[in-house]
């Protein structure tokens, strides 16, 4: 075995909240090392939010191309050029892998691009191109991500259908794109392709779509969805596939009304994801892994395991990079002899479609299911008068406010809903009551706007 090199930190994993604990730790003196396997940042800017989002901004521009005769704007015929929608989105990729690279050289933080494994507690094997070097750290810190899962469906695997990795780097158009889950992966992939000019079928084996959220969030999103022509099939179950993504597939479904066949061309699985903590010999650090394989942490992300901790997903947070930042900040804060846990935070969501779905707070479900006595105010995203402009007309919002006046959740789905989220989410952590926001001077004309409105048909106590 090689000889043993001791740092003060070592972090495996380069998601958004382990370079950052590297590069922070770095910069105050410590020697730290950061052993990443592949992608170099983390998921967030190589392969998941940053290139899903180029993309989807490129079926945008090409459905407005094709809606803009009702605003006096008529583009001849619109073309499709997957080889450049991948160039650009490679381009994106690229830049942000530099930047990171930047920020390693500067902070002083060493780069191990290879495959790590735990031979011993603080001891990490890393496997490099040219041979294996043997790291030991006073403080090791997790940050290991997930992956895609597969469901164990008979031909499925055969078929090498595609995660959303590979239908990033798609450059053709498919014909019949399938995608198997409606959650908020498959829902961003299925419109980005329909307006690419694909055929597209969201199959879910949940009675709706974005089966966390309330019914009448997931109705309005199948409505914008079905009416862009995607076809979605709920309380349906794929129980066999024939033939190879990419040419020809024949898909056995499951429903209600019995057994039926389906014929694509690319299948698409969005179905969950899986925690990369296998096979790495977490079991030689102590750290315990809870039933679905995400390690145990306790409010400071501390694992069972001393002066080990796990960050982002692989620790059970929820599956957002501005989490894995967060979490970031509670381990830094506490290593300066801060007390903050993961407790009680609010986390905001957005779901890219257009228009999109953002989220703060509790959902009526959650509500109810916590016994919240709560009174719900709803209005069409149409009442902001921005929309009066701009013809964004689909969408509502929708507020539950508490016995105390305090907003405990928003949702909205329309244009900028991430934007007039982040407002809402400012009251809530201020602990305001809906009057402030309600009464509040917001610009005009703002999509934020309407929240004076929309407030205001808050139910009475």
């Amino acid at each position: 075995m090689p000889q043993r090199e001791h740092f003060d930190v070592l972090v495996l994993g380069s998601g958004q909240g382990g370079q950052l604990i590297a590069w922070h730790l770095a910069q105050t003196g410590r020697r730290a090392a950061l052993v990443e396997r592949r992608w170099v940042g983390g998921s967030c800017p190589n392969i998941a939010c940053m290139p899903s989002k180029t993309e989807l901004w490129s079926a945008r521009v090409a459905h407005l191309a094709r809606h803009g005769q009702p605003l006096g704007v008529t583009a001849g015929g619109v073309t499709i050029d997957m080889a450049t929608v991948l160039r650009h989105k490679r381009d994106m990729v690229r830049h942000e892998f530099e930047l990171h690279m930047q920020n390693f050289t500067a902070t002083g933080t060493e780069l191990l691009v290879g495959h790590g494994r735990f031979v011993a507690p603080k001891t990490l094997e890393v496997s490099l191109e040219g041979g294996t070097r043997v790291l030991t750290g006073d403080r090791v810190f997790l940050n290991l991500g997930t992956h895609a899962a597969i469901p164990p469906i008979t031909g499925l695997k055969d078929a090498q259908p595609l995660t959303h990795i590979e239908a990033l780097e798609l450059d053709y158009v498919p014909a019949h794109l399938i995608v198997f889950g409606g959650g908020y992966v498959g829902i961003e992939m299925a419109q980005a392709y329909r307006r690419f000019g694909s055929r597209v079928t969201i199959i879910q084996a949940a009675s709706q779509i974005l089966d966390r959220e309330d019914f009448d969030v997931a109705e309005e999103i199948q409505r914008l969805l079905s009416d862009e022509g995607i076809q979605v099939l709920t309380r349906a179950n794929v129980v066999g596939v024939n033939g190879r993504s990419g040419d020809k597939v024949r898909l056995t479904v499951r429903t209600s009304s019995g057994d039926q066949e389906l014929q694509g061309t690319d299948i698409l699985v969005a179905t969950g994801r899986v925690p990369n903590t296998a096979g790495i010999g977490l079991e030689e650090v102590g750290v315990e892994l809870d039933a679905r394989g995400y390690i145990r942490v306790n409010e400071r992300l501390e694992t069972m395991a001393s002066d080990v901790w796990a960050i982002g997903e692989c620790a059970g947070s929820p599956h957002f990079t501005h989490v894995s930042v967060d979490d970031f900040r509670i381990i830094k804060d506490n290593l300066a002899g801060g007390s903050r846990t993961t407790r009680d935070r609010i986390v905001p969501y957005c779901l890219f479609t257009d228009p999109p779905l953002a989220h703060v707070g509790l959902t009526e479900r959650e509500a109810e299911g916590k016994g919240i006595a709560v009174r719900v105010a709803r209005m069409p995203a149409s009442t902001a008068l921005r929309t009066h402009t701009t013809d964004e007309t689909r969408g509502f919002m929708k507020a539950l406010i508490g016995s105390d006046d305090r907003i405990l959740g928003f949702t909205m789905i329309g244009a900028e809903a991430g934007e007039v989220m982040t407002v809402v989410q400012t009251a809530m952590l201020a602990g305001l009551p809906y009057q402030r926001l309600r009464d509040a001077v917001i610009a005009h004309l703002t999509m934020a706007e309407g929240l004076g409105p929309f407030l205001a048909n808050v139910p009475p106590r």
